[in-house]
């Protein structure tokens, strides 16, 4: 009888909280900011003409904190609505790479096959012009079809915006 009655009060002081709730002070709920783990920035020099239609700038990424990673992908995302826009399909994610070394440019190979890809993405959407896009780096472990929760999750880097000139080589809209 006696532990019932100490069983209660216990669940009940567990219930009601113990302490006064007033000591934490009222500005500190805030979750802390994410600090990016790698910054972008584009190669200043004009890119060359890529027969794929499209070439985006060299990337480069320089590590701001000690988490290095050794791989990471590059996720492209369109700005504008384009004309067959379907949900979840404005991005792109590229197959992962190695990062080697804390400071540099992504590959040129890696790039090559981006502006690839890119012209196909802006081609399937019958786009052409100036395209506004942006651009992150994400951890290696991210899907191919992730959808913006995810890609926000393993974000290495901010989104860096800019423009391209898209020429489509195989106009079919």
């Amino acid at each position: 009888m006696r532990n019932g009655r100490f069983l209660v009060i216990a669940g009940l002081a567990i219930l009601i909280g113990c302490g006064n709730m007033e000591t934490t002070p009222a500005g500190n709920t805030a979750a802390p900011k994410w600090k990016p783990t790698y910054h972008l920035a584009f190669a200043t020099q004009t890119p060359k003409p890529n027969p794929a239609g499209v070439t985006l700038p060299s990337i480069g990424y320089t590590l701001s904190s000690k988490d290095w990673e050794r791989r990471a992908a590059l996720v492209v995302r369109l700005d504008a609505p384009a004309k067959n826009a379907q949900p979840g399909k404005d991005r792109l994610i590229l197959d992962p790479v190695d990062i080697p070394g804390t400071g540099g440019n992504l590959p040129d190979k890696y790039m090559d096959m981006a502006d690839k890809q890119l012209a196909k993405l802006l081609a399937d959407r019958c786009m052409k012009g100036t395209v506004k896009l942006r651009v992150a780096i994400v951890r290696s472990s991210i899907r191919p079809v992730a959808d913006d929760a995810e890609i926000n999750s393993k974000l290495l880097s901010d989104w860096l915006p800019t423009e391209v000139v898209f020429k489509n080589p195989h106009p079919k809209c």
